[in-house]
């Protein structure tokens, strides 16, 4: 990664969010040299060390592990038109994401160790934060055959997907959950079935029918979630469910989970935050897969993060040009950026009493680096500091031409939000900053 210095700071009167010890308390938090070394109310550091370190009163504003987005898009290789491993990495710093997961549908498909070796090589390169790639579960997202899941483990996948495309083939993915869990890596499933989908622009349901579109029931995305649980359950693998939008969805995985599948999902700001209404004014940057859904999907999805059943909350980053977007909505390209917009959409269901601000620092970092196996999530004196100061009640108006990304494929742009990122620390390093010294 493109970081500078290790930096000395004592950020002080925190309120400081440790998922990892379920502790929410204030206190004073001080680094040095990239290192968490000290955690504790009123730290007194004596006149040689304090001359050494950048201090700033945050006032009760939080500090979080750094934040890990589990599911994005950064189409590096093949389209960089819309956005870059640079460009990504530098929305999710501004995001206050300290690490990203990146899905394999890139041109050419990450399928091989030699497309995830230049991912990571790339974001050593360019990157201000971490960069985990996820493999294909088939060769070229074909759904035909397995893609060397070993070999993209042992070049540094972290979990294995054909996002963007279901696999469709029930064997195929019985196999791909065997294989995977040989060599320890989460099956992340695209729950879709693509003939109930067939073509549809938006979710299958009165506002579909009153405008003329094309729908997509409910049942495309959870007939896909019930065989994978299913085939989780036989295989004893590890299934991850992606970008869950219906309330069947949410009770298909709470079951599960009581009959001790071992199952895991994440969900989408938007799926949250919006719903299929948004398409009256038949506006592209709207439409997403899975599309947005009906309030009362809206009210299961909070139940199922209120209640555990949805671990994670992930933003499905996907950065689309004018030239997917920009034209007719049944030729529309799906997707939405979400880096730099999830941080007040999610501090919404705190305000909203749907979450604790301890819940929501969990959903956005220890639990997604959990899922991966990886070591985030935490703020614990001794490791390298990955984490993130965030002021819960600037009011502000998101403003997507201000966003570090390349695209503008943004559906909040204009919205007045409240809470916003002011410090991202990764690797001990300054990745993004809105404070003045």
């Amino acid at each position: 990664m493109k970081f500078r210095e290790p930096v000395n700071v004592l950020l002080r009167n925190a309120r400081v969010l440790d998922p990892s010890l379920e502790r929410d308390f204030f206190s004073d938090l001080l680094i040095l040299e990239g290192r968490i070394r000290e955690i504790g109310p009123e730290l007194n550091l004596g006149a040689d060390l304090l001359s050494q370190v950048q201090s700033l009163d945050l006032q009760g504003k939080w500090v979080l592990p750094g934040l890990f987005d589990m599911h994005v898009h950064l189409r590096e290789p093949g389209e960089e038109y819309k956005e870059t491993i640079e460009s990504g990495t530098r929305a999710a710093a501004a995001g206050g994401f300290a690490a990203v997961a990146c899905m394999p549908n890139t041109k050419p498909v990450n399928d091989s160790a030699a497309v995830t070796t230049y991912i990571l090589q790339r974001a050593r390169e360019q990157g201000s934060c971490f960069v985990f790639p996820v493999g294909a579960i088939s060769r070229g997202l074909l759904g035909q055959d397995l893609a060397e899941l070993g070999e993209l483990r042992e070049a540094g996948a972290v979990a294995v997907t054909d996002d963007g495309r279901p696999v469709m083939n029930s064997l195929l993915m019985r196999r791909a959950l065997e294989y995977a869990s040989a060599f320890d890596l989460p099956v992340i499933s695209h729950a879709e079935d693509l003939h109930l989908a067939h073509d549809g622009v938006m979710n299958e349901g009165p506002v579909s029918t009153m405008l003329g579109l094309r729908g997509i029931p409910r049942a495309a995305e959870e007939i896909m979630v019930a065989r994978d649980l299913l085939l989780a359950e036989m295989t004893h693998g590890q299934i991850h469910i992606a970008h869950v939008s219906t309330a069947g969805s949410v009770r298909l995985i709470r079951e599960a989970k009581a009959r001790g599948i071992h199952v895991t999902a994440e969900t989408a700001p938007h799926y949250f935050t919006l719903t299929d209404e948004a398409l009256m004014t038949f506006d592209t940057v709207f439409k997403v897969n899975p599309p947005l859904r009906r309030p009362e999907d809206v009210g299961a999805i909070k139940e199922g993060l209120a209640d555990g059943t949805i671990d994670a909350i992930a933003t499905d980053h996907a950065p689309h040009s004018v030239l997917e977007k920009d034209t007719e909505l049944d030729l529309a390209a799906n997707g939405m950026i979400g880096l730099e917009s999830a941080v007040p959409l999610v501090l919404g269901l705190v305000r909203e009493g749907v979450l604790t601000p301890l819940q929501a620092a969990a959903k956005m970092s220890l639990n997604p680096a959990r899922i991966l196996g990886l070591p985030f999530g935490t703020l614990n004196p001794g490791t390298v500091a990955h984490l993130t100061v965030i002021d819960p009640e600037l009011r502000y108006i998101l403003d997507c031409n201000a966003f570090q990304s390349k695209s503008r494929n943004c559906p909040f742009h204009g919205r007045q939000v409240q809470g916003q990122v002011l410090l991202t620390i990764v690797d001990g390093c300054m990745a993004f900053t809105r404070m003045s010294p």
